[in-house]
């Protein structure tokens, strides 16, 4: 499918909906989509998705910006007519044989009028590709554009509901004005809305995301640290049972532990294939992890830090510590920490971590944990985040579905 995305500017100017355009762009060419993008300015972003520089698709065109005064004083200069004719005549040229061109803002803002114009005469004339109108920002319901917005054409572009075209806004709120602004059916309308990249907006190593994609991390709802060797006196098989309780209440939590076989002590081989058979026992292959099982080689420092970042807690069941340096890394990681209540790891923690006893039951301890998940609003945002607003999720659910429908 050939796709076109247009916009006043693109990649690498910087600004909220060049960034969107961005993310698309990149998600539509890895679903095995042909994308162009088509901007007044930017250049190539990625050298699979081509650009097509349309100088007067730009909003700060010296042309656009001499007809801005008259336009949004409610004249319409005699010049305006001939630019968005020669601004469609490009258009058409760059356009020909795509199924779709999806347009950001270039109809829901004054910013380029002769360009929203343009656009209308090539859906009135062409009936392909079909035109998808994205709209991220509303002028005729913002007050700072409303004395530059008057009655007739061209402004009544930004409030008519085009025929034949597919609207899309960014969020309920914006739904619920353009149905109004439009005379509408709201159901018409949808709504897709902007979305987070994790993996660039964290800084994740490249070893890590491997990880959260072989793991499938990213859907973990809590997904529990534990950053220690896998040897007996760090009680990991505690973290087992604890995970297996809390899954009765949170069925997407799931634990990774960090590090490698103790090495000084050829028992901890046998201590691991303990704690595998548990692991089946208590049915959690899929929610156990081990990364020893995928590196045998010790983590750096970046990826451990990395799964601080990831992590929604540090789960700390030791019977025997020197110190705790994990409870540091993560007060600097803003997680909540749940730890044994040992010498050591009281003096490190003081009143700021939750303790629990290593002789435990493991659903006591369970408890503890899910009590805190279910009353913590951070832990509610970050798992709404997680599942509802990363790009993959936003594309496979909302972006893939309407393309198909072309």
């Amino acid at each position: 499918m050939k796709i076109i995305l247009l916009h006043y500017a693109a990649p690498p100017v910087v600004g909220g909906v060049e960034a969107v355009i961005g993310h698309h762009a990149r998600l539509m060419t890895d679903a095995g989509h042909e994308v162009c993008v088509i901007a007044g300015r930017g250049e190539q972003f990625d050298s699979r998705i081509r650009f097509i520089q349309i100088p007067l698709a730009d909003s700060r065109h010296p042309e656009v910006l001499s007809l801005k005064p008259d336009l949004d004083a409610g004249r319409v200069p005699s010049e305006f007519d001939p630019l968005v004719e020669r601004i469609a005549a490009q258009m058409r040229d760059a356009i020909a044989d795509s199924n779709w061109l999806i347009a950001h803002n270039i109809c829901s803002l004054n910013k380029n009028l002769a360009l929203t114009a343009a656009l209308k005469r090539i859906s009135e004339s062409h009936p392909r590709p079909r035109l998808i109108l994205w709209h991220h920002d509303l002028a005729w319901t913002t007050p700072r554009y409303r004395n530059e917005l008057h009655d007739g054409y061209p402004w009544d572009l930004l409030r008519t509901d085009w025929p034949q075209v597919v609207q899309v806004v960014v969020s309920e709120s914006r739904r619920r004005e353009l149905a109004q602004l439009l005379g509408a059916n709201a159901e018409r309308i949808h709504v897709i809305p902007n979305g987070i990249d994790a993996n660039q907006f964290l800084k994740l190593e490249g070893q890590t995301r491997k990880f959260v994609e072989q793991l499938d991390l990213s859907s973990a709802a809590p997904l529990v640290l534990l950053p220690v060797r896998i040897t007996p006196r760090k009680n990991i098989e505690l973290a087992l049972r604890v995970l297996a309780e809390l899954r009765l209440e949170f069925k997407r939590a799931k634990l990774v532990v960090t590090g490698p076989l103790g090495p000084h002590n050829p028992a901890n081989v046998q201590y691991f294939e303990r704690l595998a058979a548990l692991r089946r026992e208590l049915k959690l292959e899929g929610a156990a992890h081990f990364l020893a099982e995928l590196s045998d080689q010790y983590l750096p420092d970046e990826v451990v830090g990395d799964f601080y970042r990831l992590a929604d807690a540090l789960f700390y069941p030791s019977r025997e510590e020197g110190f705790g340096i994990p409870i540091l890394e993560a007060g600097l990681s803003s997680i909540p920490v749940f730890c044994a209540d040992i010498a050591p790891l009281r003096d490190l923690g003081d009143s700021q971590v939750f303790y629990f006893s290593p002789d435990d039951e493991p659903k006591k301890v369970a408890a503890l944990l899910a009590n805190h998940f279910k009353q913590s609003p951070l832990f509610a945002l970050r798992e709404r985040v997680r599942s509802d607003y990363r790009w993959e999720q936003i594309y496979s659910k909302e972006i893939a579905p309407l393309l198909r429908k072309g």
